[in-house]
């Protein structure tokens, strides 16, 4: 099988969404993708929030990882790997591999200190690859997501 790892372009944008329904019915969180071809867009291209790697398979998006920096107060500039994703179909042939170097490579590349991600408890093949790669699992913190009917509740505190 060859492929090609790329920047995305703006009209890979419906594989890629396509990609993050997948893993959110995989996950049994279908309902909880609100973002639209448009939100990617707009966010990725016209206001340059995120980069966003494919896979490309012979003209067809097999998988993506979507990064952007953010800003640690120990460290500096970081990569945030929001997502990595690969077709369930394509699980096992090195295509997942492949974009995780292209994010490590992106973040090498810009000169930052860390590169960081969630991976669920639940997903021991991803665990024990990125271990096997150096990377470290913190234990010790927890991700902490405030939806927007909490942001609402707390906006409207006096």
């Amino acid at each position: 099988m060859e492929y090609t790892i790329r920047e995305a372009r703006r009209e890979d944008m419906d594989d890629v969404l396509e990609l993050i329904k997948e893993l959110a019915e995989h996950e049994n969180h279908l309902d909880d993708v609100e973002v639209t071809v448009a939100d990617l867009e707009k966010e990725g291209f016209d206001h340059g929030n995120f980069k966003c790697f494919v896979a490309d398979v012979d003209g067809k998006i097999e998988g993506m990882a979507l990064v952007y920096f953010r800003f640690s107060t120990w460290k500096g500039r970081t990569v945030h790997l929001e997502d990595l994703i690969v077709r369930e179909s394509m699980r096992g042939t090195g295509l997942g591999g492949a974009l995780y170097k292209q994010v490590v490579k992106y973040g090498h590349e810009n000169g930052v200190k860390r590169i960081e991600w969630v991976v669920s408890e639940g997903n021991k093949n991803a665990i024990e690859f990125y271990e096997n790669t150096g990377a470290e699992i913190k234990e010790s913190w927890k991700t902490v997501h405030m939806e927007e009917s909490g942001i609402q509740k707390n906006v409207k505190k006096k």
